[in-house]
């Protein structure tokens, strides 16, 4: 399968007359918060394949109406704390960042994403004991701890990530909130438990 992955910076690559037809054929778009409502829509309604999202830390995800009611993106599916079934993948979605501040839109705190990544312990080992993993695809706008995660406090790396990888073993991890501004940025890697992490920043295509 081919999967494009995106978040955080809207691309002139993608938000263009000729898209998706400026690029090889995907079975699945991804993305992985910070990008505009509209712009979900956008790609939602050019592809004619699934599109899973998750809410970044600034929650821009929201189309506005001209009364200003805000609602969800049309023609994408929210998979922030849920698991996802779809394209033949299964999918477990986290959106937002670990907390760094007083504000609540768009964060959470390390015992509020464990606790749910516990939960779902019924549902996911069994498939990560008989297949190898729990799901196929972690799909969080934080990265988690490791190569991946930022400097500042702000863009640290969750600690509940990193024990989703080694309780259930994604076969990949695609995240966003990590901008790709430094020399040599280094898009993905493998983790120590055999995760593929990959940084959806602005877009990205991936073989699975």
């Amino acid at each position: 399968m081919r999967l494009l992955a995106l978040s955080d910076q809207v691309h002139p690559f993608i938000y263009q007359e000729r898209f998706p037809c400026n690029l090889p054929p995907v079975d699945l778009v991804l993305i992985a918060g910070d990008l505009p409502g509209s712009y979900i829509e956008f790609v939602a309604t050019k592809v004619r394949v699934p599109v899973v999202y998750v809410h970044g830390n600034h929650k821009e995800e929201y189309v506005q109406d001209y009364l200003g009611h805000l609602s969800p993106p049309g023609g994408a599916i929210p998979a922030h704390g849920r698991l996802v079934e779809v394209a033949g993948l299964r999918i477990a979605g986290w959106g937002g960042c670990p907390r760094y501040n007083e504000r609540e839109v768009g964060q959470y705190s390390e015992s509020e994403a464990t606790a749910r990544f516990l939960s779902w312990f019924p549902l996911l080992m069994a498939r990560r004991l008989t297949q190898g993993h729990g799901v196929d695809i972690l799909l969080s706008h934080a990265p988690p701890p490791g190569p991946h995660a930022g400097r500042d406090f702000a863009h640290r790396g969750s600690r509940a990530l990193g024990l989703f990888h080694r309780l259930y073993r994604p076969r990949l991890h695609i995240h966003g909130h990590i901008h790709l501004y430094e020399a040599q940025p280094r898009r993905k890697y493998l983790s120590p438990e055999g995760v593929r992490v990959v940084n959806a920043f602005e877009y990205t295509l991936i073989e699975l």
